[in-house]
């Protein structure tokens, strides 16, 4: 797609995927606008790079001579945005349609997985641009390394986060798949762990034969998909342990699949490269992010973690680090989510020792009386952990406000739960 002068309106540019991807097309030579809901540190990152962001959604958002109009999937057929742009006769992409487009004729590396995946983008990335590969990189969030969540690169290798929800991985061509694990998810969309297996096994057997595989071969969920196999498997559990400023053994296995990706996508890589990158790996925005001190001395921490396996490998790596109590205030996202997996979302919080559930996030969805943020606060307290439902954020700060020094703070989820973080910290300053 040529992309030089071409005007490109991004609906729901706030996004991280949609930022990332409205800055690539700005440096690459396209005039980009965009809107999104509201004000976000995403969006003042798109300003200071002379991107226009306008807050709220009307159509006359859209300029008339648009020549391409993005949207993310949290925007509907219905938003005024999209349906000015049908109006206007303006072709439309979602996201992850316009990222294959653009990943076209390029060597796309693709990070998937259920878990780890932000992180193992970042590290990669960090480690082919220290390389001096000068390789395009797009994450699912702030890099604190980059300072973004993109990359500009001038050779053909692109890193990109993928993502296996409504089958978007499916949208990329990549010569090298990374698989960091895999685990039911997106119940919403996924009715069972074989139907998630079904996008995954796709993905696998679309790899080209001179491509790569990169994943542990021995995780009983990803090992029976391999049979389709064109492209050779790379073992990333081979790789060594490395120093890394970032806890928990889940981030050892993020970095351990980001170097053995490196290694295949850049083959004259050394291997000091990769351990200096790795080990110098500040992390990304809400993964296990330090956020500094509440008024009553607490150290306060925020994780993206939304799924009870990441949950748990959260707060395991925690509470190795913390003397004190742990207080955990959790964003569940979806209704779905929250219903289908309430069983491992309740022996998640193991290592806490109280937990506030926030209400639902419901994004997308609607609320059919099923599931409840009561039921599982409910859930916790049946296996010994003190938990509770509060019905709001402000309620939820001032009940965490009490934690003292040694003690650490943790806010977790999908959704913006981070505000609560940010404001006790704030309070601490």
């Amino acid at each position: 797609m040529e992309l030089k002068g071409k005007k490109f309106h991004f609906i729901g540019i706030g996004g991280i995927g949609m930022s990332a991807l409205a800055q690539m097309l700005k440096h690459d030579g396209a005039l980009v606008s965009g809107s999104d809901r509201e004000a976000s540190p995403v969006t003042e990152l798109l300003e200071s790079k002379g991107i226009e962001v306008l807050i709220g959604q009307k159509a006359e958002n859209v300029p008339d001579d648009v020549n391409v109009a993005v949207y993310s999937d949290a925007v509907p057929e219905d938003n005024p945005e999209r349906v000015r742009s049908k109006e206007l006769g303006t072709p439309q992409f979602s996201y992850f349609e316009m990222l294959g487009e653009i990943s076209k004729g390029k060597r796309t590396i693709a990070v998937a997985g259920t878990h780890g995946k932000t992180t193992t983008t970042g590290m990669l990335g960090k480690i082919l641009t220290d390389a001096e590969a000068s390789p395009t990189v797009v994450v699912g969030s702030l890099v604190k390394d980059f300072g973004s969540n993109y990359v500009p690169g001038d050779s053909d290798l692109f890193v990109v986060e993928a993502c296996e929800y409504r089958d978007h991985l499916l949208e990329l061509t990549p010569s090298v798949l990374v698989i960091t694990n895999l685990e039911w998810d997106h119940t919403d969309y996924f009715p069972s762990l074989a139907a998630l297996q079904g996008t995954f096994r796709k993905a696998i057997a679309r790899v080209p034969a001179d491509g790569a595989i990169v994943t542990d071969p021995s995780n009983p969920n990803i090992a029976p998909l391999l049979a389709d196999a064109s492209a050779c498997v790379v073992d990333y559990t081979k790789e060594p342990a490395y120093e890394l400023r970032l806890p928990g053994e889940f981030n050892q296995q993020n970095a351990r699949a980001a170097a053995a990706a490196a290694r295949r996508a850049f083959p004259q890589i050394e291997d000091t490269v990769i351990y200096d990158s790795v080990s110098s790996f500040e992390g990304t925005w809400r993964r296990f992010e330090y956020k500094g001190t509440s008024a009553q001395g607490a150290d306060v921490y925020d994780d993206y973690a939304h799924h009870p396996t990441a949950i748990r490998e959260t707060l395991k790596a925690l509470r190795e680090k913390t003397a004190g109590k742990i207080d955990v205030a959790f964003h569940p996202h979806l209704y779905s989510r929250t219903r289908d997996l309430l069983d491992e979302f309740a022996t998640a919080f193991a290592d806490a020792d109280t937990v506030i559930i926030a209400p639902i996030y419901a994004a997308r969805e609607v609320d059919d009386g099923s599931i409840s943020s009561e039921l599982l606060a409910e859930r916790i307290r049946a296996t010994g952990v003190e938990a509770s439902a509060l019905p709001s954020f402000d309620a939820i700060e001032h009940a965490l406000s009490e934690a003292g020094p040694g003690d650490a703070i943790m806010t977790m989820g999908a959704g913006d739960i981070y505000k609560v973080a940010d404001a006790l910290v704030a309070r601490g300053q």
